[in-house]
């Protein structure tokens, strides 16, 4: 059934504010994907089999398909795609410089924590906005099972040198604490992105004290992802 006038024009685009937060949002996922891309390509070169590099290949893949809806989706909204992920390139690509892996295994963790933290901030983001960018947010997001790779690899590694256990444990505390730091500034310098979290006429907001909840659940699955890599949090 073709769409209605009002579902392909959600009111709350009426709103400037609302939709320049919306550009931000996909912006600064747009970007995350670029530079995900280019993250995965780079640690292929470290992975040992023709196996491993082939599976990062996947990956990287499928942060360009993502990459072409959101772009698509920002110049529907009249938006330029590369400005808008410009806005972003700065705090994203500080992220990337302070955890920079030093070798295969960091990498993987990071691909998988890592990533795994921006994609929690970015749906729980999401959970304020009208049903289809929702829904285009959730899907870029997805990991398409690549998620298996990396968790199988690292705790078969694991198995065959405790050691490393402990070393990318450390690693994984690392990456959270530089993530909730990136996601904090850029809520707080992109103003259109804090008016979105605060709420309006027809949105509920966050105070501080659901802002601190958000965060809890954002740590709390970060916790579960390292207990799934066989690594304490």
């Amino acid at each position: 059934m073709p769409a209605s006038p009002a579902e392909e024009h959600p009111v709350a685009f009426d709103d400037p504010h609302y939709r320049a937060a919306v550009v931000d949002l996909l912006g600064a996922i747009g970007y995350g994907e670029v530079s995900a891309f280019e993250r995965l390509a780079e640690d292929a070169a470290l992975a040992p089999t023709l196996e491993d590099k082939l599976a990062l290949a996947a990956m990287a893949a499928a942060q360009v398909g993502h990459l072409v809806r959101l772009r698509d989706r920002l110049t529907e909204l009249g938006a330029d795609p590369f400005e808008a992920m410009e806005s972003f390139r700065v705090p994203i690509d500080d992220f990337h410089r302070h955890t920079a892996p030093s070798d295969w295994h960091e990498g993987l963790v990071k691909a998988y924590v890592g990533d795994g933290l921006a994609a929690d901030f970015y749906r729980e983001v999401a959970a304020f906005l009208d049903a289809g960018t929702r829904e285009l947010i959730v899907e870029s997001l997805e990991d398409a099972g690549h998620s298996a790779f990396v968790v199988d690899r690292v705790r078969a590694d694991i198995a065959r040198d405790p050691r490393l256990g402990g070393r990318l444990a450390l690693w994984g505390r690392r990456l959270m604490g530089e993530a909730l730091t990136q996601a904090q500034r850029v809520a707080a310098e992109r103003d259109a992105l804090s008016a979105l979290l605060a709420g309006g006429v027809d949105r509920p907001g966050l105070d501080l004290a659901a802002l601190g909840r958000m965060f809890t659940r954002i740590t709390e699955r970060h916790a579960a992802r390292m207990q799934e890599l066989g690594l304490d949090s």
